[in-house]
C-alpha cells in the first residue's frame, strides 16, 4: 500500500527557493533531497504543510500539488488551487508570498520565470509581474490576460493552450500551425521541443548548440520534425537551456544538443581527468571545433546519427542528432526533465537518475561534482520512496515521491 506523496528539493538555495529553511542551505546549496515545506499563513495553520505532503485523494485521481521553479524563486500550486511563491520574492530573499485572496483561488496550472508568473484557470490564462505580488495579494491588474472560449476548455498543461502556447516573456502568446496538434511542449532558453498527438517530435528556435536535433547548428523558425526519431512512438520531451531529451513509449531515452557539463550523459572533457586532443582519438566521425564554453581546447562536435562510444577518450561537445542513452540496469524511462545544464529521468520502477552539472548539488548525490554518466539518486531508494514526478529548475531539482508501505 502506498502512502501520500510530497515534494523534495535539492540544489541552488541561496534565496530559499529550493528548501525554504535556512539551516538546510546556509551556503546556498542543498546537496541531498530535503522535503519542501510551505509557510503557514494565518488561519488554517498547518494546511500548507499538509498540501506539501499531498493526500491519498490527490494520488488516487485528484490533482497533486505542482511546482514551477525559476532561478531565484519557486511557484507552488496546491491541490485546492492556491499559489505560493517562495525564495527571492517581494524584494526579499528567504521570503514567501501566498496568493490566498479569493480571486486567485482555483488556479489549475502555473509557469514562472524571473520576471513573470503565468496562471491558468478554466476560462483564462494570466501573466503577472512578479513585482506586483506582495504580502499574499496580487496588486493591481494582471500584466496580460487571454480569455479562453468555451470550446477551448479544458486546456492542456502549460505552456500549451488552445491553438498555441505561452511563454514567460512578452508577447506571452504564440500560435502554432493549425495542422500541428500538440500533446506536450517543452521550452528551453532559446528553443522549443514539441510532442504531437501522433507521437512525433518537432523542434524549432536556436540550433547553435545542436539542441534541435536536425544534425546541424542552424536555426529553425517553424516547427520541424526531428527526422532521426520519426517513425518511433515518443512519449516524453524535455528541454534544457541548450539541450533536449525525449523518451519513447517503450522507455528508450534519446539526448541531443550541448554536452559541456555532461548533461547528455555522453563523455565530456569537463568531467574527465584525461585531456587528450581529438587528433589522438579514433572511432568517431565528426568535425573538430572549439567548445562553446572554452576556447582553449578542441573537442568533437558529433554529426553522426549512430555513435559507438567504445573509446572512452572521445569527448562530445555538441550532439547534433539524437543519441540513444542507456541507463544502468537497462532501466526503462517514464519521465524526463532538464535544468540549465543537468538532466533527470524517472524509471518505470520509480527510481531517479540524474547527470550533468552538479555545482550546487542539483544532482542529489550529496556532493557538488558534475557527472557525464547517469547516476542513481540513492536517497529515495534508501528511504523506500517511489519517485512519481521530477521538475528541474535552472540550478535545482524538485522530485515528487511517495512512501511505499509493505
Amino acid at each position: 500500500m502506498a502512502g501520500p506523496g510530497r515534494w523534495f528539493g535539492f540544489g541552488f538555495n541561496r534565496f530559499g527557493q529550493t528548501v525554504n529553511r535556512r539551516e538546510d542551505g546556509a551556503d546556498g546549496k542543498v546537496l541531498e533531497p530535503r522535503p519542501v515545506t510551505l509557510p503557514d499563513q494565518g488561519p488554517g495553520k498547518g494546511e500548507a504543510e499538509r498540501q506539501a505532503w499531498g493526500s491519498e485523494g490527490a494520488l488516487g485521481g485528484g490533482r497533486p500539488p505542482q511546482i514551477s521553479p525559476a532561478w531565484s524563486h519557486t511557484a507552488y500550486l496546491t491541490g485546492d488551487g492556491s499559489v505560493y511563491l517562495f525564495g527571492f520574492v517581494d524584494g526579499c530573499p528567504w521570503h514567501q508570498v501566498c496568493m490566498s485572496n479569493r480571486s486567485r483561488e482555483g488556479c489549475t496550472d502555473i509557469l514562472t520565470s524571473e520576471k513573470y508568473s503565468l496562471m491558468l484557470w478554466q476560462d483564462r490564462v494570466e501573466g503577472w509581474d512578479i513585482q506586483n505580488l506582495t504580502a499574499g495579494e496580487a496588486v493591481g491588474d494582471a500584466t496580460w490576460t487571454r480569455e479562453l472560449k468555451e470550446e477551448e476548455r479544458p486546456c492542456t498543461a502549460l505552456p500549451l493552450i488552445a491553438d498555441g502556447y505561452v511563454t514567460t516573456s512578452p508577447p506571452f502568446y504564440k500560435p502554432l500551425p493549425l495542422q500541428l496538434r500538440a500533446r506536450k511542449l517543452a521550452l528551453g532558453s532559446e528553443h522549443a521541443v514539441l510532442l504531437s498527438f501522433d507521437w512525433t517530435v518537432h523542434s524549432w528556435g536556436s540550433g547553435r548548440h545542436g539542441q534541435l536535433g536536425h544534425g546541424t547548428v542552424e536555426d529553425e523558425v517553424e516547427p520541424r520534425i526531428v527526422e532521426a526519431l520519426h517513425g518511433l512512438a515518443m512519449a516524453e520531451v524535455a528541454a534544457g537551456n541548450w539541450h533536449s531529451v525525449s523518451a519513447s513509449a517503450s522507455g528508450d531515452l534519446y539526448v541531443w544538443g550541448w554536452n559541456e557539463s555532461g548533461q547528455l550523459g555522453l563523455p565530456t572533457k569537463s568531467c574527465s581527468e584525461e585531456h587528450q586532443k581529438p587528433s589522438q582519438q579514433k572511432g568517431l566521425e565528426g568535425e573538430a571545433t572549439s567548445s562553446p564554453s572554452d576556447g582553449h581546447y578542441t573537442v568533437i562536435k558529433s554529426t553522426n546519427k549512430r555513435e559507438t562510444m567504445g573509446d572512452s577518450n572521445v569527448f562530445i561537445s555538441i550532439q547534433a542528432f539524437p543519441a540513444l542513452l542507456d541507463l544502468p540496469e537497462e532501466s526503462e524511462v517514464s519521465k524526463v526533465s532538464c535544468g540549465s545544464r543537468h538532466t533527470a529521468a524517472i524509471t518505470r520502477g520509480g527510481k531517479l537518475f540524474t547527470w550533468g552539472w552538479g555545482a550546487y548539488g542539483q544532482l542529489g548525490h550529496g556532493q557538488t561534482d558534475s557527472s557525464d554518466l547517469p547516476r542513481l539518486v540513492n536517497y529515495f531508494v534508501q528511504n523506500h520512496l517511489s519517485v512519481l514526478n521530477v521538475v528541474c529548475g535552472p540550478w535545482n531539482t524538485f522530485v515528487f515521491a511517495r512512501q511505499e508501505e509493505f
